[in-house]
């Protein structure tokens, strides 16, 4: 049974189906000159544990085998992502207000109200809404 293991290069590994992962970890360790404690298989793009057996594997399978990777702190905390947002109170949107006329159209309007549609009265006019 052959298998492939993908590290910095590309490696065929002939392998038992009695054998485990630790096994061809080991191997790979020494051809990649690798400490065997910072190398990982993932097949599939899941991890693969040290104790399966290969013959759970398919025949040329393509193992990938990746180094330790460092955790750290990332760059402003993701806690606060969106904070601004979600302490802003929700506000009802106003209904529009129509505009004011200008121009032709409120002198037309102001002279309707003054002199087309008043009906005249006795006495002293009261206020712009007395028609």
């Amino acid at each position: 049974m052959q298998i492939f293991v993908q590290g910095t290069s590309t490696h065929a590994v002939s392998v038992i189906p009695e054998m485990t992962v630790q096994e061809v970890r080991k191997t790979i360790c020494s051809l990649e000159q690798v400490p065997l404690d910072d190398l990982y298989f993932h097949y599939a793009g899941l991890p693969l544990e040290d104790d399966v057996v290969v013959e759970s594997l398919p025949n040329l399978a393509t193992i990938v085998a990746t180094g330790k990777l460092l955790g750290g702190k990332v760059h402003g905390s993701l806690a606060r992502a969106g904070k601004v947002k979600g302490q802003t109170p929700k506000v009802a949107k106003q209904e529009d207000k129509k505009k004011k006329k200008t121009g032709r159209c409120k002198r037309r309007i102001q002279y309707n109200r003054r002199f087309s549609t008043a009906v005249s009265q006795f006495g002293r006019k009261k206020g712009p809404n007395s028609n």
